[in-house]
């Protein structure tokens, strides 16, 4: 009986422990979204993370007619980011901004060489 118990008990600790911990995908509270995900959802916070030769995402979402504000961060050797329709180009680590007016998908670019891997450093840009 004791045993049974103590298993029940032990199970119960583990399945709490498990529901505790993990990723953080639910709704925290946080008004402000960092995330730029492509499940449809609009954020006008690009945090682009650049590596070589890739970004962290290959797609970005944005709402059309709302301020965007990028920031680039250089996890692996030095890059840059692009987009030639809205005038942005930030060359190592930065900031800028951009308003797009007509929603489409537009192409995100490295704008540094950065060695072998450079003319396949894209990443698409979708303006809802």
């Amino acid at each position: 009986m004791k045993k049974g118990l103590l298993a029940v008990l032990a199970l119960g600790l583990v399945l709490f422990l498990a529901a505790c911990g993990g990723s953080n995908n639910g709704d925290s509270g946080d008004t402000e979204s960092t995330d730029n995900d492509s499940s449809g959802t609009a954020s006008n916070e690009l945090n682009i993370t650049a590596s070589n030769f890739e970004f962290d995402q290959d797609e970005y979402t944005v709402a059309a007619g709302e301020e965007v504000n990028v920031s680039l961060t250089n996890k692996e050797g030095m890059h840059g980011v692009a987009i030639d329709e809205f005038d942005l180009n930030v060359e190592g680590e930065g900031e800028a901004s951009f308003t797009p007016e007509e929603p489409g998908e537009y192409t995100i670019y490295c704008s540094v060489p950065c060695g072998e891997g450079h003319a396949d450093m894209q990443s698409t840009l979708v303006v809802e």
